[in-house]
């Protein structure tokens, strides 16, 4: 018997009987849950629902969504729907900097990201040995002060060719416009050190050393056109002490923030980030 899973994900304004309307409704089509979430947030007033489900043979998926329609319209639901197999298309920005770009691409590789990679962009050459021995297209597109509209319009047109559903952001030393951080809103992720905004600038893990810090980590966050500070996905850490070098702490912390970005990539990628005002919801 042919099974198939789908990844169903709902938010609306919270009220009684939202997730128990949505329940019926996949238990009138034979639909068996194999994992769901639910979230109602009192400050936003928002209620979230992410589920998995398996449909057997004969599961009609434009019929289940017509109906589906008509209970989101009555609850103000909204919602998508997609087969699990159907996984995003990722285009990755990168710099010089490749910790985040090798470990993404061994997920990749390895099935393990949750997305496919369609492409790789850098405003240099050095990852196109990456690219080419993971068959994915290279486009190297070099920014500069003069050319930043110019760079910025050929982007835009590599995420439109290469039918992107979202951006990964890894260690791309480029600030985006306000422009395109706003067309992108939702689908653009960025990593950065933990230590911002105490450490700002250039060599900023040279700095944490020199203070003495005691931990270091790594936040993954939707990129907005407020530089580093949109709705954060993931975080992590890891202690430190007087015995680290700041060529170790370096070290640490871009395994840490390789570890955080791939952890925000899958959960995207798995439709598991509710946008919920300047925060996020988060399934995982």
């Amino acid at each position: 018997m042919t099974e198939t899973s789908y990844i169903l994900r709902v938010s609306a304004p919270d009220a009684v009987g939202i997730l128990a309307d949505v329940t019926t409704y996949l238990a009138r089509h034979h639909l068996s849950l194999m994992e769901n979430h639910d979230f109602g947030d009192p400050d936003t007033q928002q209620f979230f629902i992410w589920a998995r489900f398996r449909a057997e043979a004969g599961f009609d998926p434009e019929t289940f969504r017509e109906g589906f329609a008509a209970l989101a319209k009555r609850r103000d639901i909204t919602w998508t729907m997609r087969r699990e197999q159907d996984r995003p298309k990722a285009l990755v920005l990168v710099s010089k900097g490749d910790h985040c770009l090798n470990d993404l691409l061994y997920r990749h590789r390895r099935q393990r990201l949750g997305a496919d990679i369609v492409g790789i962009v850098s405003n240099h050459r050095a990852a196109l040995w990456e690219a080419e021995r993971h068959d994915i297209p290279f486009f190297h597109i070099p920014v500069t002060p003069d050319t930043k509209r110019e760079s910025e319009a050929h982007l835009k047109q590599v995420i439109a060719d290469r039918a992107a559903d979202f951006i990964i952001l890894a260690r791309y030393m480029q600030v985006l416009s306000n422009e395109l951080s706003s067309e992108l809103r939702g689908r653009c992720i960025n990593i950065h050190h933990s230590a911002l905004p105490s450490f700002k600038g250039a060599r900023p893990y040279h700095q944490a050393h020199a203070r003495g810090v005691k931990l270091v980590g790594a936040t993954a966050h939707y990129v907005t056109a407020d530089l580093d500070e949109g709705p954060i996905i993931a975080q992590d850490v890891a202690p430190v002490d007087h015995r680290f070098s700041a060529e170790r702490m370096v070290e640490l912390g871009r395994d840490t923030e390789a570890r955080v970005l791939a952890r925000a990539v899958r959960a995207h990628s798995e439709g598991r980030v509710f946008l919920n005002g300047r925060r996020t919801v988060v399934f995982e």
